[in-house]
């Protein structure tokens, strides 16, 4: 690389010292392509010989491409060395034949390249984004190197077709590796040949205008610096992969992209340059690629429309579920303890004494169940006694698993007779066995009632009465008044 390095910059030293002999310097010119292209062809090669699958494919297909460059490069170099009055860069038909073919070889790589973990709407996206892109290529390369208007008399229409390629296949390559995710190089060989697409184009916008007869020295070197820097890429891919086998461009893509827009801007600035010549063949090409280009983007814009509306409504399902998840009890469904707190806390908020009662409920013998028959049959145990508790309140009550086997129902606007019937429903529900796997069980349980009394009562103390009424009645084995004046227990 470092060699190749120094043979560039002596073809650059040799393009100034034969400044104002334009015949000399179309040979250094051609003269310093042939090893360049070697370097491509040979790093290509490399890594189309470590690589697998589809990005092994890839490579072939640049190799051929690159001898393809090498051959036109090789027989321009003849042409040059034996011919006169030279002064433009512009390949003849062989090499722009060559480099047509081999260009359109890479550009078949990239196009059967997988695209793999997308979306039918994704992959619709992506190739919008491309097509913009290439738009922006497109009109570039009619405006300074296809269009009549601009064309090289030196240049052959092939020559002057293969230089618009250059800078559609630019755009295209640069699309296809920064938008893919799966590109068939790495970065570090896919900024080199990004950074040489970058100046092709520019390449074509240094030369003088009206320019028949020599270009600056400057205009030279600036055209052959994309040979160095092409080669470069997959010379840095070799090396990378003779030591890393995966070292190649998977990774994150990003769910959004600035290139259309990049395109717009690339397209608006070669308008403002071929604006004051009037409208020509060049001005209408603008204008036409514009349109295509805001359509594109519209386009575009309707994909994304649709991508943020699912994303929207997959966030308010997660939304809902982690909301479902922080206030209700997994294995039941029923309401966990932080929600009941706050729903006792707002029916408490002004209610009139003996207008709002708490009911405790507490397994008897659970412990046996799930020493018994294993904790999956204690799980469905708990799962039929959330069942019964539903089926034996009012549709405005709450249910609650307060944790383990302890469960709570919060009655609104009942009486205290009220829930003493509720809680005598319960009962008699337990009565009713629940399929525990291949076994019935019967759930036994204790309640305790707590009312809404005449003092400031609050969730804590509401469900230590009720507690402590629930345990009385554990205890006792029967439903008895306890000393809280608000209390009573119940048990089964």
């Amino acid at each position: 690389m470092l060699t190749a390095i120094a043979w560039t910059a002596l073809g650059a030293v040799l393009l100034f010292t034969f400044g104002g002999e334009p015949n000399s310097q179309v040979r250094v010119f051609w003269l310093f392509q042939p090893p360049l292209d070697l370097l491509l062809v040979y790093s290509s090669w490399r890594v189309y010989q470590i690589a697998t699958g589809p990005i092994r494919r890839y490579w072939r297909l640049q190799t051929i491409g690159a001898s393809l460059f090498f051959c036109g490069d090789v027989v321009q170099t003849g042409f040059a060395l034996i011919r006169q009055d030279q002064w433009s860069t512009a390949g003849g038909d062989i090499q722009s034949t060559c480099f047509a073919v081999g260009l359109g070889l890479i550009i078949v790589g990239m196009l059967i390249h997988p695209l793999p973990g997308r979306t039918a709407r994704e992959s619709l996206a992506f190739w919008l984004d491309s097509a913009t892109v290439m738009v922006g290529g497109a009109v570039v390369a009619w405006c300074f190197a296809v269009s009549p208007d601009h064309q090289d008399k030196n240049a052959s229409l092939v020559g002057s077709l293969a230089a618009g390629a250059v800078v559609l296949t630019s755009a295209f390559a640069a699309v296809k590796l920064i938008l893919s995710g799966n590109a068939p190089m790495h970065k570090a060989a896919a900024t080199p040949m990004i950074v040489a697409a970058v100046v092709n184009a520019v390449g074509l916008f240094v030369a003088p205008p009206g320019a028949h007869d020599s270009f600056p020295p400057h205009v030279y070197v600036i055209r052959l610096l994309p040979s160095l820097l092409i080669a470069m890429g997959p010379r840095n891919q070799e090396i990378l992969a003779r030591f890393d086998e995966t070292a190649f461009g998977s990774r994150r893509r990003r769910p959004y992209s600035l290139l259309p827009y990049g395109s717009i801007l690339v397209v608006f600035v070669t308008m403002l340059v071929v604006l004051p010549n009037g409208l020509d063949t060049r001005l209408w090409g603008v204008v036409t690629g514009l349109g295509i280009i805001v359509a594109l983007v519209v386009a575009r814009q309707l994909a994304a429309f649709h991508d943020n509306t699912s994303l929207i409504d997959q966030l308010r399902e997660h939304q809902e579920r982690l909301s479902h998840q922080a206030l209700y009890d997994e294995l039941t469904g029923l309401a966990n303890r932080a929600h009941f707190r706050e729903e006792t806390t707002t029916a408490l908020d002004g209610a009139a004494p003996g207008t709002v009662a708490l009911v405790l409920v507490d397994l008897d013998g659970f412990k046996a169940v799930n020493d018994t028959h294993g904790h999956g049959a204690g799980d469905l145990l708990l799962a039929g006694v959330a069942e019964k508790l539903r089926q034996s309140v009012r549709s405005g009550d709450l249910v609650a698993r307060l944790g383990g086997d302890e469960f709570a129902v919060l009655l609104r606007d009942c009486t205290v007779r009220d829930a003493e019937q509720t809680a005598q429903r319960i009962l008699r529900s337990m009565g009713d066995p629940i399929e525990v796997g291949e076994t019935a069980v019967r759930a036994n349980a204790s309640i305790g009632i707590a009312c809404v009394g005449e003092g400031d009562d609050d969730v804590r103390s509401l469900l230590h009465d009720a507690d402590i009424a629930m345990y009385t009645s554990k205890h006792q084995g029967k439903g008895t008044w306890n000393r809280y004046e608000a209390g009573m227990v119940l048990s089964h």
